[in-house]
């Protein structure tokens, strides 16, 4: 078969395929050879890409590398700055609502293709691509061209990042040069810095969280902080007005303080003396142990002591008693007793201790029995009643 016969069955055929399927807009409306699949209810969905490059009608559709539809058509959108492509995909093939829209390639001079996934967090919850569903510009992406990767090697290569590698190099080298004791010692210290930081993270992560908690004590009385710094001035007002007075007032309590310092020290001979002296009687206090105070309590409740109770049978008791004081006896017993009790003056050596007069007790008579018929104590008659 001649060329001639060749082009006769080739415009034969576009006539047959014109005159059974309608208007013909030229071979993009015919189907590739290999081309998917599209079954007996195909469906169309729109998807909208900000440079479609070299993409064009009759483009393989895949989902996970295997074709499972067509591009039918490219378009400029409404918004004039997208296109428009309408994808005729298989029946047979379920997407998510949410589903992406990639421009890839078949190879590195291979023919363009959409490649359709579902995004990776994707739970199934979004529902199915349907007939007529969008897939907006925001979930359609395309790989860079081959000729964009040469032109940014171009600009690397040609006076661009390389030489300002270069540059850097040649720099570093030369501020290294004849340095490098002093780079070494650099080194090791940053080393040394560094093994302390290590050592001491846990610390570190503990004053990053007591400063965390102090922020966030600040920020929660934050109200009374703004509340401080707004009076704040008020008071200094008051203070710088008050100068003065409080100039005046410290001056008065430095010449307190110094007039107390003076005190002090003429009175110092005088307070030591007076605390020896006392030495002798907090001694025997000690020594007196829990005596003293039992003594206390038996001077409060003279002369009715705890032993007075257990003469009481009732709810009440009376008593009759009879007090004697002779105070002539008690005279005549002190001015009979001639030795002193205080050291005699000019000896230094303490008098002998002075006999302790013997004073005439109180009689106390007593009347009455108890209640039970027994006879009272002779210090004290109390009739029991009730």
């Amino acid at each position: 078969m001649n060329r001639w016969t060749r082009a006769a069955a080739v415009g034969a055929a576009l006539t047959l395929v014109a005159s059974c399927g309608g208007e013909f807009r030229g071979v993009h409306q015919v189907p590739l050879p290999g081309g998917a699949d599209l079954g007996e209810h195909p469906y169309r969905v729109t998807a909208h890409f900000a440079d479609v490059l070299d993409l064009v009608p009759q483009a393989g559709v895949k989902v996970s590398d295997v074709a499972v539809g067509r591009v039918e058509d490219i378009a400029l959108a409404a918004d004039g700055r997208t296109a428009e492509v309408t994808l005729l995909i298989a029946g047979e093939v379920v997407l998510p609502a949410d589903a992406f829209a990639d421009l890839r390639q078949s190879s590195l001079l291979g023919e363009k293709f959409v490649q359709l996934r579902a995004p990776a967090d994707s739970t199934g919850g979004a529902g199915r691509l349907s007939a007529g569903g969008v897939i907006p510009v925001t979930r359609t992406n395309r790989n860079p061209e081959i000729e964009e990767a040469l032109g940014a090697l171009s600009m690397l290569l040609n006076g661009g990042g390389i030489e300002q590698v270069r540059t850097i190099v040649t720099e570093f080298n030369a501020a290294l040069g004849g340095n490098e004791p002093q780079v070494r010692s650099l080194l090791e210290t940053m080393n040394r810095i560094a093994g302390d930081l290590d050592g001491q993270k846990a610390d570190i992560a503990k004053a990053i969280d007591a400063l965390d908690r102090f922020a966030a004590a600040i920020a929660a009385r934050r109200g009374e902080i703004a509340t401080a710094v707004r009076d704040l001035p008020a008071g200094m007002k008051v203070v710088t007005d008050q100068r003065d007075q409080l100039v005046t007032m410290l001056r008065a309590l430095d010449g307190l303080s110094e007039a107390a310092v003076d005190t002090i020290n003429a009175s110092r001979e005088d307070f030591v003396a007076d605390l020896k002296a006392l030495a002798p009687t907090v001694t025997k206090l000690a020594e007196a142990g829990d005596n003293f105070p039992k003594a206390l309590e038996v001077l409060g409740t003279f002369p009715f002591g705890d032993y007075a109770l257990n003469n009481i049978h009732g709810d009440y008791f009376n008593a009759d008693m009879t007090f004697d004081f002779d105070l002539s006896g008690v005279l005549d017993n002190l001015s009979a007793s001639q030795q002193p009790v205080a050291p005699s003056p000019g000896t230094g050596a303490p008098a002998p201790r002075a006999q302790a007069p013997q004073l005439p007790l109180p009689s106390i008579s007593t009347v009455g029995t108890a209640a039970d018929g027994s006879p009272l104590s002779p210090l004290l008659s109390i009739i029991g009643g009730g």
